[in-house]
């Protein structure tokens, strides 16, 4: 069974409400919709390093 970690997320309000949104729509939890989008980024082209 993996390990896991609970962490506290600070968001900008807009950016809840839309990871909101886009978990309705995919019919998954918030947890479950970040999750998702961490693991598919992680898994997607290597980026060049820098920080946003």
């Amino acid at each position: 069974m993996d390990h896991e970690v609970r962490i506290t997320l600070r968001l900008p309000a807009d950016l809840h409400a839309w990871l909101v949104g886009q978990a309705k729509t995919a019919r998954r939890s918030l947890n479950s919709e970040i999750l998702h989008r961490l693991e598919t980024s992680r898994s997607g082209p290597a980026t060049d390093g820098e920080s946003p």
